[in-house]
């Protein structure tokens, strides 16, 4: 799955006038020389997609679960972007082992399919809030990106029957129509028709409608990557039919300490 997480990150990285470095993790020295090859090999063909965006290689000991997260904060990278072949090749970004990936990286995540980035990028952006205050952060990293792209964000939220969670629903749409008003990027707004226990398929539906090209979710410490719904259902967000990447925002990520535009993978 790496030719298309390769895509996806030379893109982003000439959009955003950053480079990307190829990562391998390595556990077993007598396979150094082997993997010091297949990591060139990589390089040389990210290079092949565009001479234009500077491409390094590195390596680090250890395992994907900690490594990952670890080399991103050490070279101070903005994204880390990873391929995924479906649910067949989820065994390390899914579950109990997955979320040590995820959850233990202060570094956005962008998952991608096998599906190229098209060429307007990532133009469409559909933004799920609901009532957690922490959701708020990835809005500004979402605008950025909007920003980049000359995108649009499309913010979706659940129909809930409380009047008063309802009513602070409404309330985040208000500060994201702010937010995002501020910046350059329009907005459209929906409130679902589902309620919080349906939300993550009315998101999906929403994605696929709207033709987005990006869905940003929070990554939770609780260890759901749509933490803020409290449904477990990582999996199917991160491999949805429609094959849309997934960025994941970490709570603790300061979306205005974001701003050096590494793409890393």
């Amino acid at each position: 799955m790496v030719d298309f997480a390769l895509q996806h990150a030379m893109c982003l990285a000439k959009v955003m006038g950053a480079e990307v470095q190829v990562l391998h993790m390595w556990r077993d020295k007598d396979e150094l020389e082997v993997i010091q090859r297949r990591l060139d090999a990589e390089v040389a063909r990210a290079s092949e997609l565009d001479r234009s965006v500077p491409v390094t290689g590195i390596l680090r000991e250890g395992r994907v679960y900690e490594g990952v997260g670890m080399a991103a904060e050490e070279i101070g990278a903005s994204f880390i972007v990873m391929g995924t072949h479906g649910m067949r090749g989820m065994q390390f970004i899914t579950g109990s082992r997955a979320l040590r990936v995820v959850s233990n990286s202060k570094v956005p995540f962008i998952v991608v399919q096998e599906k190229d980035m098209g060429p307007e990028g990532y133009k469409n952006i559909v933004v799920p809030l609901d009532l957690k205050e922490e959701t708020r952060r990835k809005i500004g990293l979402v605008a950025d990106m909007a920003a980049h792209f000359k995108g649009k964000a499309h913010v979706i939220v659940p129909k809930e029957k409380d009047a008063d969670f309802q009513r602070q629903l409404n309330d985040n749409i208000v500060f994201a129509k702010k937010y995002f008003g501020e910046r350059g990027v329009p907005m459209e707004a929906v409130v679902s028709e589902a309620d919080s226990a349906g939300f993550v398929d009315a998101v999906l539906t929403y994605a696929a409608k709207t033709n987005a090209d990006l869905i940003a979710v929070m990554n939770s410490a609780e260890g759901n990557i749509f933490g803020v719904m409290g449904v477990p259902y990582e999996q199917e967000v991160i491999t949805n039919k429609a094959m849309i990447p997934v960025m994941m925002v970490h709570l603790s990520d300061n979306p205005a300490e974001v701003s050096q535009g590494w793409s890393f993978q």
